[in-house]
């Protein structure tokens, strides 16, 4: 049986285990709603470059292709967590990557992890990544982290004539929950396109530009493109957080229980030792009050 001061210690630590867990939740539920911000901010910028894209369509010279054609090299970016301690968010998106490239020829895919963690459950299921960059683990860390993929998609088309990018990423649902989705990068699809061109504008007001053509639908592109990695690592970033949440919510319901459980055993330890201690009393003043025999 457990003495008191062992109790006692087991009580001490599991309350500092039950504080950390929540100081885990708040943290995570912050950054869900910095997340969260973070897309609701993109909306605007995404709305102008859509625009003008509407735009460039509908003055693109005819003889001019909408977008590159795509091979059968694929390149894969899988977005994991940067942290542990998140359920089964990196198990989730791994296999999911797997089921949906397992009909391809394993020798034309290039597959980079985001964080450590994912390319480690990438392994275990027999997709082993052929490069990683590091994921994000804050908001203010998605901007440079969005650059440096692009950097390294454009080593791709460059270097390994990768033309058809997927992005495979976790994206929230209601509440607390997220699934695994999948996003073409490029090549750009052809009938958003063509949709953009036939589209109507707004206003009365059509505007018109004088720059050439390809280097506007160029950087407008690239703009698109900033715009949807930027979402998906937001995305995938929220998803990690309610994962964690809910690992959390796990792990202090436990505490909570395993506290209550070492507090009941405490009190009992501590009334019987109380009892033990009255009894010794008590024995002991009867006997002082037992006359001596002569």
């Amino acid at each position: 049986m457990d003495d008191l001061e062992s109790l006692r210690r087991q009580i001490q630590s599991t309350e500092t285990l039950h504080s950390v867990v929540r100081t885990m939740k708040i943290l995570s539920m912050t950054s869900i709603h910095q997340c969260e911000a973070a897309v609701a901010s993109l909306e605007d910028y995404d709305r102008t470059v859509r625009l003008g894209l509407q735009v460039a369509m509908r003055h693109r010279p005819q003889d001019l292709p909408i977008a590159a054609g795509g091979g059968r090299r694929i390149g894969a970016v899988v977005f994991g967590s940067a942290w542990g301690m998140c359920g089964r968010f990196n198990e989730q998106i791994a296999r999911y990557t797997q089921e949906m490239l397992a009909d391809e020829d394993p020798d034309s895919i290039q597959l980079l992890a985001l964080g450590d963690l994912v390319g480690g459950r990438l392994e275990d299921v027999g997709s082993p990544p052929g490069g990683s960059l590091d994921a994000p683990d804050a908001v203010e860390q998605i901007t440079p982290r969005v650059q440096d993929l692009l950097v390294e998609v454009e080593r791709w088309r460059r270097e390994e004539q990768i033309q058809e990018v997927l992005l495979f990423y976790n994206e929230t649902t209601s509440g607390t929950g997220f699934a695994p989705t999948m996003q073409q990068l490029l090549p750009l699809d052809q009938r958003w396109l063509a949709r953009l061109e036939s589209t109507s504008w707004p206003t009365q007001m059509i505007p018109i530009f004088r720059m050439d053509w390809e280097p506007l639908f160029a950087a407008l592109i690239r703009q698109y493109l900033f715009v949807s990695l930027y979402r998906a690592f937001a995305e995938s970033l929220a998803s990690e957080h309610s994962s964690r949440l809910a690992a959390m919510q796990v792990a202090q319901d436990n505490a909570e229980e395993r506290l209550d459980d070492l507090q009941r055993r405490f009190h009992r330890r501590r009334q019987s030792a109380i009892t033990e201690e009255l009894l010794d009393i008590t024995a002991g003043s009867e006997a002082l009050s037992t006359p001596v025999p002569a």
